[in-house]
């Protein structure tokens, strides 16, 4: 017969050990850092060029305040390095000895650096959780301030408003404001909107970024049954992302978003499957549907551009890659030189390619930007960095992680984040220029150096 006992086996229960402050403080300083990188027009837009630069410095100056003292108190793994990047890197900056605008190439190779930094900071003093928390809310304040800034324009101000506030004389070309107030104008397809960074294919862009993460954190609170509240929270979250995905009527946004969820159904399908023959099995499968959906957008162009509101020639994108890809021919090993975004006040910029009467700052192409500035060579090196980051976060979304010894541990959505996230970009650099410059870039390498860092949760 069982008899109670003041002397259990087991040890008593103990609360967890509560965070440090300062660590509470990293991880908020943290998510400041990816929504002034997310966000970074937004700041341009309202503090200017020059004021954008010294936020940025300041920002940089303090994320090296915060990580040198750490990594002098516990040492830092450079074999980890995300070295395909940094080789990126260095090459864009030896640019600058045969560039045709070396002005240009300094001014945003150390805008590069930066972003660089950033990433690798982030990926090395926080943990997986802690990333995509701080994306989380990084995500949450650029959709809730995009909804804010355009309620603010549409209700009270009723009428649009330029980049720092600039009066204009006359009536400008819409493209030229920053939040045009259409907010009201639909509900879910109509008149595009901006958002605080300014930009319809941007906002659209980070509304995809948004809805990856906040699924992910949404499934999490499932499987960790958190409160009813938190869950409801989430989930509001996630359907004003969906809402400012349609709103910002991104084409570009909207195939990211759809070749993200076809890999998403593959690594699901995987992790599914832990035999070498299953695994093989849907490789196989993968690839058909891969070919398959190829053929389809090959043959079935048009009427996908259709569908998608767009012409043949992608809102004029056909025209700047005819221009780039001539310039670009007269230097193909290594290119012109270095510069992402394009300056538009050098000469060898301004007014070389108008849109909308405003100069254009891209390739609209990731590799056409690639190959104009950093020829064949560049490209090279940027399908290393990002094939070997798409390797890497593959066998972390699909491969069961382990705990002490032989233990497997249960699959966790946010390993889907860094996997889902680089091949909306993929999609994304077909027609812009992001995935290689400013916050695109930050995110490949936060990934990259997080991927080649041992595995934690």
């Amino acid at each position: 017969m069982a008899r109670l006992t003041r002397h259990p086996v087991a040890h008593p229960p103990v609360a967890p050990e509560r965070e440090a402050t300062s660590h509470l403080a990293m991880r908020a300083y943290a998510a400041f850092v990816l929504f002034s990188g997310l966000a970074y027009s937004w700041w341009y837009n309202l503090l200017g060029a020059i004021g954008a630069a010294i936020l940025i410095a300041l920002v940089v100056a303090g994320s090296l305040a915060i990580w040198i003292p750490r990594v002098a108190r516990r040492g830092f793994a450079w074999q980890r390095l995300p070295w395909a990047a940094l080789g990126y890197v260095a090459l864009a900056g030896a640019s600058t000895a045969w560039s045709d605008w070396p002005g240009a190439t300094v001014a945003t190779w150390v805008v590069l650096v930066a972003f660089t930094l950033q990433g690798v900071i982030i990926a090395d003093m926080l943990s997986w959780r802690e990333i995509v928390r701080a994306l989380e809310a990084a995500l949450r304040w650029i959709i809730g301030g995009s909804i804010a800034i355009e309620v603010w324009v549409a209700v009270i101000l009723h009428h649009p408003i330029m980049p720092n506030f600039f009066p204009v004389d006359g009536d400008p070309d819409p493209h030229w404001y920053w939040v045009r107030g259409n907010l009201f104008d639909s509900w879910l397809v109509g008149e595009r909107i901006q958002g605080i960074v300014g930009n319809s294919n941007l906002l659209g862009m980070l509304a995809v970024i948004a809805i990856i993460v906040f699924a992910a954190r949404l499934r999490l609170a499932v499987i960790e049954r958190l409160p009813a509240e938190r869950i409801v929270a989430r989930s509001l979250w996630l359907l004003a992302a969906v809402w400012i995905l349609l709103r910002a009527g991104s084409a570009t946004s909207i195939v990211a978003g759809a070749l993200a969820v076809a890999v998403l159904c593959a690594a699901l399908l995987m992790r599914r499957e832990s035999s070498p023959s299953g695994r093989t099995r849907i490789y196989v499968l993968c690839t058909l549907v891969a070919a398959g959906g190829a053929a389809i957008a090959v043959f079935g162009y048009n009427r996908i551009v259709a569908l998608l509101g767009r012409d043949g020639g992608l809102t004029g994108r056909s025209e700047i890659w005819d221009q780039v890809i001539d310039r670009a021919r007269d230097r193909p090993a290594f290119g012109h030189g270095f510069s992402s975004p394009w300056v538009p006040w050098d000469p060898a910029f301004d007014g070389w390619i108008i849109d909308h009467g405003i100069t254009v700052f891209e390739a609209h192409n990731m590799w056409l930007d690639v190959f104009l500035q950093l020829g064949a060579a560049g490209i090279l090196v940027i399908a290393i960095v990002y094939g070997s980051a798409v390797w890497r976060a593959w066998f972390h979304a699909v491969d069961r992680p382990r705990g002490v010894g032989v233990e497997t541990l249960p699959f966790s959505p946010l390993s889907l984040v860094p996997l889902l996230i680089l091949w909306a970009l993929l999609a994304q650099g077909i027609a812009e220029s992001n995935p290689i410059m400013l916050w695109g870039w930050m995110l490949v390498v936060l990934f990259t150096s997080k991927l080649r860092q041992r595995r934690t949760p």
